[in-house]
């Protein structure tokens, strides 16, 4: 595979969280850090020397002008990015690091990026000179206009021969415009060639079976790799445009307790990494972000099943001891 140069599209959100345990504390203190799914993976991808363009629709201000020179130093081409009036979305996580209240609080309605409409962007410019594009689920999430975006995007770079990954990223929160995920997705996943999720995204998103006696409580690992071979081969045969599936693993039985493994499927072989626990997590943000980078980075450099599953793994459960949403360049 030769020199990849990925363009990643997806809307830049910033994230507030308490530093204690409440959100309203007798201190005021929060922590504000940048991200949103792409972008995580972009500056992942920028610091193992993957060329590539992260692209978002932003307000013309000095808040997203000093986000941009933070996500840029890591290594990332941010030149593209949308001038749009509006503000930036962002999302609150109710605890300090996502542990013991990882609920998530969105207030992304009308953002720049939000208001985004079918036929502002000329993406036949925009793709040039890029081999791979990458976008997330959260994009089509948000309202009808960007689910005719991602379309609009998805056949350009179809037609100009790219290859095409997708993060299944499910928040039922987001889908709430009146269309299931699995009303939009199918039509959106048939251009992709790399899909990265899990078994329950799949589902969820696009109708792909999964066993119900497999949930996040239960079985063992024979019977969620099982689980995982069926998914992958249903998908392959639904979406023959596939090339490559990953899906993670995560477990947590406790705040701090996490089990992380992941697999990967072509349509002749599945491949099980190996498996990752900690009693230590300091952020659970980005992990699935981290992995998907890793996924990417081991398909951009040629990297055999095996060795491209327990990549992509160990980047995401790397990621469980880096602060903020985006990752530290371990791998």
């Amino acid at each position: 595979m030769h020199q990849q140069n990925i363009l990643l599209f997806g809307e830049l959100l910033l994230r507030l969280n308490p530093q204690k345990e409440e959100f309203i504390n007798s201190d005021n203190l929060i922590n504000i850090f940048p991200g949103g799914s792409e972008a995580n993976v972009a500056t992942s991808l920028g610091q193992w020397n993957i060329q590539n363009s992260y692209i978002s629709c932003i307000p013309d201000n000095e808040l997203t002008k000093q986000i941009l020179k933070n996500i840029s130093d890591k290594n990332v081409n941010t030149d593209k990015c949308i001038l749009k009036d509006g503000r930036l979305g962002l999302y609150f996580l109710l605890s300090a690091n996502g542990l013991t209240k990882g609920e998530v609080i969105y207030d992304r309605a009308h953002s720049s990026f939000f208001n985004l409409r079918p036929g502002e962007i000329d993406w036949d410019n925009l793709l040039e000179g890029h081999t791979w594009f990458h976008w997330s689920a959260l994009t089509p999430a948000l309202n009808s206009n960007l689910a005719e975006v991602m379309e609009e995007a998805l056949i350009a770079a179809k037609r100009k021969g790219l290859t095409i990954s997708v993060d299944l990223n499910y928040r039922n929160r987001l889908w709430n415009y009146g269309k299931a995920p699995n009303e939009i997705m199918p039509k959106l996943v048939q251009y992709c060639d790399v899909i990265m999720g899990n078994i329950w995204a799949a589902n969820s998103m696009l109708s792909i079976p999964v066993d119900n006696t497999l949930n996040r409580e239960s079985s063992n690992q024979e019977d969620y790799i099982k689980g995982a071979n069926d998914s992958a081969k249903s998908l392959f045969n639904r979406y023959p445009n596939c090339k490559h599936i990953a899906y993670t693993f995560r477990f947590m039985d406790s705040p701090i307790h996490n089990l992380l493994y992941g697999t990967y499927h072509t349509p002749t072989h599945d491949y099980v990494s190996d498996s990752h626990e900690t009693y230590q997590v300091i952020d659970r943000i980005g992990s699935g972000d981290a992995f998907m980078a890793g996924l990417i980075y081991g398909l951009s450099t040629n990297k055999e099943g095996q060795e491209l599953i327990n990549m992509a793994t160990s980047a995401g459960f790397k990621k469980l001891f880096v602060k903020g949403d985006f990752g530290n360049g371990d791998i």
